[in-house]
């Protein structure tokens, strides 16, 4: 029977999140009007994410085809099992930095390894509730190492976009510099061109339509111009860009001539070598990609959930579906994969009315790669880096920086140093360091707001060898040091010390401790210690702990008042 009775305690601390996709409450009452919306964004989406797919692949040291098999299965497994109605997943830039750093470092095969791993702990976070811890993710350490990635992104496309003769980047900062700056004087000036007049046109294209400039055309070209404004402008930029590089036969690399072209199969499962001994050395590129897919996958969904009427996202079923696509995009051919936000946006822009446009924008790309593979070969890499580097600007919070200046030095110290150290170092190091220091600031913080304050007593009380302290705020073992100095400053002839608790929220155990340190210190000088105005938590952990009891009957009182007139006896 005391077995049943442990186990039964036991059992809810350790309760498991339901595996429930979202997708089949959307499926309730769906209907054609919402088949067509879903029908109509996925289209939309699939055609944004096919450049994208690419780009992030080819920045990360990957085929083009890897992209592709990436937004194809982990984007149909993260709509079909996810926890959000309108989330896209696939390759993101947030990963471009990571994948080149394990790739540059491990190999290929130990990333797909890791990748699986961390497919496997994303679906256990999932399982076991954590999804809600990773909104406590400081916003200055997401704000910091999203500009860093951003400006990595950058610095990693200057190689295609000025057309550099550079067989290989390293994937460190300092070291991709100097190879930059050592081969600078091999630039191409058609990549130049190229790179230059794709990034006008993502910057410039959608304008001059949407803010009602065209005005001397006929009816029917205004048409035309109106409908063509609202294709994606990376589509726009790899069409035109790929067309101009081919019809003038410019002498640029293309994905032909560096990858060979895409291959127009389907992908191709192929389970690679798992051992215990690889695994164990894969710890911490599991844990980065583990961590970054979550916080960038739930990010993604937050901004959504804002865009969106409706229920809002399960985290822990969108991290049991990232994790799924994780450890099944490897075994295709894929790499990395989590919630995008700038896919997810245009989805919902699109009309987006359920998962079903995930599923269709996976489909989209399915049928793109069967019958227009052969055509990428012909785009530019120019073209993709001058993406890329819009991507990488658009990613970056750039008005943070000036904003510093409103905040506390705390704030600014996690910010840039986080930054600092995605940039310099690597991702997990700033994440871990800007945690630590988070962590660090906040416990300062709150225990700066625990007081503890000396009570003005009447005369005869204190010639009598009484003395009460007032405590405010959470007793905790970053304040337990204002306790220790009552103890230091007792007076001679001291008959007791009245500790009122009546604005203490919380005590820990430590706190606990250093009460009980003060206590045997009185007990020393034969003083006796009283507690009164005890809320639920302290008096329950006192309670608990026996300290109650030990401190003797009559101790514990329910006021101030109260207080003193048992000491007075």
């Amino acid at each position: 029977m005391a077995r049943k009775v442990r186990i039964a305690r036991f059992a809810p601390m350790i309760s498991l999140h339901p595996f429930r996709p979202r997708l089949l409450d959307e499926l309730a009452g769906y209907d054609r009007a919402r088949l067509g919306r879903d029908v109509s964004a996925g289209l939309t989406v699939g055609i944004v994410a096919l450049p994208l797919a690419m780009a992030f692949a080819i920045a990360s040291g990957l085929k083009p085809s890897a992209g592709i098999y990436t937004a194809i299965v982990a984007g149909f497994l993260i709509s079909a099992l996810g926890g959000s109605k309108v989330q896209i997943g696939g390759p993101a830039g947030a990963f471009i930095v990571v994948v080149y750093s394990i790739l540059d470092r491990y190999g290929l095969a130990n990333l797909i390894v890791s990748t699986m791993l961390a497919g496997v702990l994303l679906f256990a976070m999932g399982l076991l509730r954590l999804g809600g811890l990773v909104r406590y993710m400081p916003v200055a350490i997401v704000l910091g190492f999203t500009n860093g990635i951003a400006v990595l992104i950058a610095l990693s496309q200057l190689r295609d976009f000025f057309g550099l003769h550079i067989d290989h980047l390293p994937g460190t900062l300092v070291a991709q510099i100097e190879v930059l700056a050592a081969n600078w004087n091999t630039f191409n000036p058609y990549s130049i061109a190229l790179g230059a007049a794709g990034l006008a046109g993502l910057l410039i294209w959608p304008r001059p339509v949407s803010h009602g400039r065209v005005v001397d055309t006929g009816s029917v070209h205004k048409l035309a111009l109106r409908l063509a404004s609202r294709l994606p402008s990376p589509i726009i930029a790899l069409l035109t860009l790929t067309l101009a590089a081919h019809w003038l036969k410019l002498p640029v690399e293309t994905i032909g001539t560096r990858f060979g072209g895409i291959p127009t199969v389907l992908p191709q499962f192929d389970w690679p070598g798992l051992s215990f001994d690889a695994a164990r050395h894969l710890v911490i590129p599991t844990i980065t990609i583990a961590l970054l897919g979550a916080v960038e996958s739930l990010l993604c969904a937050r901004v959504a959930d804002s865009l969106i009427e409706g229920r809002r996202h399960d985290p822990n079923q969108e991290l049991m579906a990232q994790g799924i696509a994780n450890f099944v995009s490897p075994l295709f051919g894929g790499m990395p994969a989590t919630g995008t936000i700038a896919r997810t946006v245009t989805n919902i822009r699109s009309g987006a009315a359920s998962p079903v446009s995930g599923i269709v924008h996976a489909i989209t790309l399915l049928v793109v790669l069967l019958a227009a593979a052969p055509l990428a070969g012909y785009v530019p890499l120019a073209a993709l880096s001058a993406i890329l580097l819009f991507v990488a600007w658009n990613m970056g919070e750039w008005q943070e920086f000036i904003r510093l200046l409103r905040y506390k030095p705390t704030y600014r110290i996690v910010f840039l140093g986080t930054f600092g150290l995605t940039v310099l170092v690597d991702l997990t190091a700033a994440v871990e360091v800007g945690l630590v220091l988070s962590c660090v600031f906040f416990i300062y913080r709150i225990s700066t707001l625990t007081r503890v304050e000396a009570i003005r007593l009447p005369v005869a009380d204190s010639a009598a060898g009484l003395c009460a302290y007032k405590l405010y705020g959470v007793l905790f073992f970053g304040a337990v040091t204002k306790i220790e100095a009552i103890g230091d400053e007792l007076p001679e002839g001291l008959r007791a010390v009245i500790l009122d608790a009546g604005q203490l929220i919380s005590i820990d155990s430590t706190g606990l401790e250093a009460i009980k340190g003060l206590h045997d210190t009185l007990l020393k000088r034969a003083a006796r210690l009283f507690v009164c105005g005890l809320h639920d938590q302290p008096r329950s952990l006192f309670d608990r702990s026996g300290f109650a009891e030990a401190m003797g009957p009559g101790t514990v009182a329910r006021d101030l008042d109260e207080a003193l007139a048992l000491a007075r006896a």
